[in-house]
């Protein structure tokens, strides 16, 4: 009921703004990123960790080249979609 993915986002990558039904938890295994979770933003650094709830809109910016790992619960449906159908 979980799913995890490995993530690689060039220094200035920005992933909109957006929000989800599941629960996630980022790791940041290299890097920095500035994260907006609904008003409160914050800086990740390698090594922490950070929990999104469920439906709350967030966005993320690389603030250098950032390597890190993302836990969903449940799965991402849309992720999974999105691959079957390329």
């Amino acid at each position: 009921r979980e799913m995890i993915a490995q993530i690689y986002l060039k220094r200035g990558a920005l992933v909109p703004m957006h929000e989800h039904p599941s629960e996630q938890m980022t790791y940041v295994l290299q890097g920095a990123l500035k994260v907006l979770v609904g008003r409160e933003e914050t800086i990740v650094r390698e090594g922490e960790v950070l929990l999104i709830p469920a439906g709350v809109p967030h966005q993320m910016e690389a603030l250098e080249d950032t390597f890190e790992l993302d836990v969903f619960s449940p799965i991402r449906e849309d992720w999974i979609e999105a691959i079957q159908s390329t």
